[in-house]
């Protein structure tokens, strides 16, 4: 019998570094051809001698619940905006692929050269 890992198929990955903590979302597909997410969050720990482990913990998200999901996510962001400011939580996201090159780059303002 092959493990429960083995069974799920990979479809799409995304990494969020985010300090001492890295965020992966993953999008499998079940053995029917269902799509869902599992969200991880990965942490950097360290022992007395100084090794290191990391720690995980994962929400898995069916297809069912993602709208529900969404929305009180939205909500929740949106209070903590309304109660302490938009300034700890405002876009601070990189581009998905190290390695672009700017071709996409067209917001520019003369005002500021």
């Amino acid at each position: 019998m092959q493990g429960y890992k083995d069974e799920q198929e990979e479809i799409y990955s995304n990494k969020v570094r985010a300090g001492k903590r890295t965020y992966f979302f993953d999008v499998r597909a079940t053995k029917a051809n269902e799509y869902y997410l599992t969200i991880t969050e990965s942490k950097k720990i360290f022992d007395d001698e100084g090794n290191h482990s990391f720690k995980k913990h994962k929400i898995f998200l069916y297809k069912e619940d993602f709208e529900k999901f969404k929305d009180a996510f939205i909500d929740t962001i949106q209070f903590i905006n309304d109660k302490q400011g938009v300034s700890s939580l405002e876009d601070t996201s990189e581009p998905a692929d190290d390695s672009s090159d700017g071709k996409d780059f067209t917001d520019i303002n003369f005002e500021d050269i």
